[in-house]
């Protein structure tokens, strides 16, 4: 995962309207540093680093909602929904990952390293998203799928794969929508406080 940019020129006297304006601003153009990867589908980590920077962002707004216009609300809306697109993208790329692995393919890539190495807070601890179990037990080369076990996991690629296709494109398409209204500049334009 791309490390959030650092924030400069933060004023500790300024206002704090001021100081939001100024760390959302960064959290955009942080966004839009992936938006050269919107047109490939295979760009995984690079799609799923554009959904880190929509969040960033989205938090950004709602952490400083008092202190924002109100028309950072349906913005907010806009980059929940970036967020869920991809963020549903990249758990189906975990699952075709794992799902060729299982199968033994040797082209199952990045996505399922990420999948490896991510790890999420739990209760205050560390916690990975796919269990070590699991891994061991995919990585077992005693453990071979049976004739039945491996069509239905071929079919469950399959789908997995179909779905893929389907969510890819409906971001794309949201995304180009948002596009062509200027989303960037409606951001800017909320920031700066204009119509």
């Amino acid at each position: 995962m791309a490390k959030a940019r650092p924030i400069t020129g933060l004023d500790p006297h300024a206002p704090t309207g001021e100081n939001a304006r100024a760390i959302a601003r960064t959290r955009l153009d942080e966004m839009y540093d992936w938006d050269r990867y919107v047109d490939n589908p295979y760009n995984v980590r690079e799609l799923h680093d554009l959904r880190i920077a929509a969040k960033r962002l989205r938090y950004t707004l709602e952490v400083f909602e008092d202190v924002l216009p109100e028309a950072s609300l349906p913005i907010v809306q806009q980059l929940t929904q970036i967020q869920d697109e991809l963020g549903t993208l990249h758990d189906t790329d975990v699952m075709i990952a794992l799902l060729r692995l299982c199968l033994g393919s040797q082209d199952s890539g990045t996505v399922y390293e990420d999948a490896l190495s991510k790890t999420r807070k739990q209760n205050g601890k560390q916690k990975t998203l796919v269990q070590p179990e699991l891994v061991a037990d995919l990585l077992d080369p005693t453990h071979i799928p049976s004739a039945q076990e491996r069509y239905g996991l071929e079919q469950l690629l399959l789908q997995q794969e179909q779905n893929r296709e389907k969510q890819y494109i409906a971001f794309r398409q949201h995304w180009y929508q948002l596009q062509a209204q200027d989303f960037r500049r409606q951001i800017l334009n909320m920031l700066d406080g204009s119509p």
